[in-house]
């Protein structure tokens, strides 16, 4: 048996109700009511998904000190949440860049991707994957790469609605042999 999807992730956070407000706010997470089994933790589900929670948050206080991983500690860099079209992707860099919370766009040839911040410095990537019937030499190539994103130039290429590729690195893989 082999592992094939992640089906949540599950985050400490100070403040669940402002980490609540974050994920619903710029995401569009839904609230799933835990009744009292919790407390001082929230389950949330990402819109279209069918899972049962896709973010756990379970507070730890305003005292907690800043994650350090990757800067003095082993530890998580980030989590990358998946969107279907570009126009997603295009929305979602909108609402974080309007919550103070995108800190970079990157191309990295197959994929293109917006990095953020939540509410206790957390970082993610969200990420748009080119399909693989259209992925282009030169896109594969890139794959080694970071590039910056011209996110218009993208969307004049693929169109705003253009929907993601599922497996692109296993097919970008397989091409690369």
């Amino acid at each position: 048996m082999s592992v094939y999807r992640l089906n949540h992730a599950v985050l400490y956070v100070r403040d669940v109700a402002t980490s609540v407000a974050f994920y619903r706010d710029v995401f569009g997470f839904d609230y799933i009511p835990n009744g009292d089994g919790f407390p001082g933790a929230a389950f949330l589900r990402a819109p279209g998904s069918s899972n049962d929670h896709d973010l756990g948050l379970f507070q730890i206080g305003s005292a907690a000190r800043p994650s350090g991983a990757g800067r003095g500690t082993v530890g998580l860099y980030h989590l990358a949440w998946e969107v279907d079209t570009l126009g997603d992707l295009e929305d979602l860099a909108g609402k974080l860049s309007a919550a103070g919370a995108l800190v970079g766009a990157s191309d990295h040839g197959t994929t293109k991707s917006l990095y953020g911040r939540d509410p206790d410095g957390l970082e993610f990537e969200v990420v748009w994957l080119i399909p693989a019937d259209l992925l282009t030499e030169q896109d594969r190539t890139r794959a080694a790469s970071i590039r910056p994103l011209d996110l218009a130039g993208e969307i004049a290429r693929f169109g705003r609605d253009a929907r993601g590729g599922i497996g692109v690195s296993r097919a970008v893989a397989e091409a690369v042999r």
